[in-house]
């Protein structure tokens, strides 16, 4: 039976990526790390690790293996937690990951009050707009733009996103204001770059829109981030097709257009049936249930 302290250092080191690192993670020497990987290495009569200059490398053996340790981590993490909830008041870490777009601007807003309600609660946040594994325990829950793929996940709708078109008010004041789909071939547009996210649907809209299929209309800026497109357009670069939580903040940006109808998208809570009875979990999705209400498009 493999013993569970080498796994645990052995999770670290490949986690950390070098034997340094997880020394320092794990409060030991360099040497008893790489002393007990070699022993573990020795248990199994297989190599986990490809050792270079550079740091560690998994063997295809090593990756089956930090796969299965990563979960039975996560799984005790999660036992802990729930023996320490088991108090009134909800306790623990939780890793959400969402967007980049939407975390850096609606979720951050708002986060700090989350906080206020539930401070023995540790929020980290990972941004990125490739999609993290909930199965594989990448992290606790996800704020995803889109229905999860994944059947057995539970999920619960937030809202609507609507998306408007948005120009800097010196931009309107420079170039004038668009007052028929024909006058947006007269001014600059930014959109987003390629590729596409799915999730993102029909972002580049103001592209094609009233224009033939074979002559779209041309960027003069392409950005691929949804933040960096807001963030263009408040500088004066053009008019972009935005989400409004990422411009409800944004008093520099007016709205142009507005009666024209424009795709939308269902944004999810989403998180894995082990965490069903969390009650950190719980707070963090009805909290987030809530703003979603108060929440004014």
């Amino acid at each position: 039976m493999l013993d569970w302290d080498k796994l645990r250092i052995f999770h670290t080191a490949a986690e950390s990526g070098s034997f340094t690192h997880a020394a320092e993670k794990l409060g030991m020497s360099q040497s008893a790390v790489s002393r007990q990987i070699s022993a573990l290495e020795e248990d199994l009569r297989l190599k986990l690790f490809i050792r270079h200059a550079r740091g560690l490398v998994l063997t295809e053996v090593g990756e089956q293996l930090f796969r299965t340790a990563h979960r039975m981590n996560w799984e005790l993490q999660q036992v802990e937690t729930q023996m320490s909830e088991s108090q009134d008041e909800p306790t623990g870490p939780l890793l959400v990951t969402t967007t980049v777009g939407f975390g850096s601007t609606w979720l951050a807003s708002r986060i700090n009050e989350f906080l206020l309600l539930y401070p023995a609660i540790q929020i980290e946040i990972k941004l990125n707009d490739a999609e993290m594994d909930l199965a594989m325990r990448e992290a606790d829950v996800a704020i995803r733009l889109h229905r999860p793929n994944q059947s057995e996940m539970i999920q619960r709708k937030l809202f609507s996103v609507h998306n408007h078109f948005y120009a800097s008010k010196d931009y309107l004041a420079k170039h004038g204001y668009p007052h028929s789909v024909e006058d947006l071939d007269s001014h600059r547009i930014v959109s987003f770059g390629e590729p596409v996210p799915s999730y993102l649907g029909d972002i580049n809209f103001l592209e094609r829109l009233g224009r033939p299929d074979n002559s779209p209309r041309r960027a003069s800026l392409k950005v691929n981030a949804i933040y960096g497109m807001m963030q263009a357009s408040r500088a004066g670069i053009g008019i972009a097709m935005l989400p409004d939580y990422v411009a409800e903040n944004e008093p520099l940006l007016e709205k142009v257009l507005t009666e024209i109808p424009i795709p939308e998208y269902e944004t999810y809570f989403v998180y894995p049936p082990a965490l069903k009875n969390s009650k950190r979990v719980g707070v963090f999705r009805d909290f987030l249930v809530g703003k979603a209400r108060e929440w004014s498009f």
